[in-house]
């Protein structure tokens, strides 16, 4: 009778080494996770003053750029569940940042879309995104942030779940 833990063989069959052999330093979903953590945080007061959470910040920049989609949509777009969307589009629209239209093809379909409001929103909140972004990528050179986002871009196509 073999005592070996069934997961500690796998671990060596596969050579897959243990998280603290990586070290967190070295394990991009730790890093990827503290730089958004980071980013999100140096936009939070901007935000706030905005009356904006995360979910909200990420909605209306999403539509900024597509407006109209499918709820279910926006929900992949702006990496927020459903739920928590959801609370978020009652109280952008509340704000009259965003409008719900039922979908002229399919009635229990709801677009989302972008009011001027909203969008005067999401202006007065982009330059803040943008030194976020800027400061993000200081001292990285043009070719490697290009580089940068095509692995991110094929990470992404390598776990997603939607074809968005």
């Amino acid at each position: 009778m073999n005592d070996e833990d069934p997961a500690e063989r796998l671990v060596e069959d596969t050579r897959v080494p243990r998280l603290g052999e990586i070290g967190l330093e070295n394990f991009p979903p730790y890093l990827m996770n503290r730089i958004m953590g980071r980013y999100n945080a140096s936009l939070r007061e901007e935000m706030t003053r905005l009356g904006l959470t995360t979910p909200k910040m990420r909605t209306l920049a999403v539509l900024s750029v597509l407006d109209g989609l499918l709820i279910r949509e926006l929900s992949i777009y702006a990496v927020v569940e459903v739920s928590t969307l959801s609370r978020a589009l009652d109280t952008l629209e509340r704000d009259g940042l965003i409008l719900r239209v039922t979908d002229k093809d399919d009635s229990r379909a709801v677009r989302v879309h972008l009011t001027p409001k909203g969008r005067q929103t999401h202006e007065q909140l982009w330059p803040h995104l943008a030194d976020a972004y800027q400061q993000m990528f200081q001292g990285i050179s043009d070719a490697d942030q290009r580089t940068f986002v095509a692995t991110l871009q094929t990470i992404l196509k390598n776990v997603r779940k939607h074809p968005i």
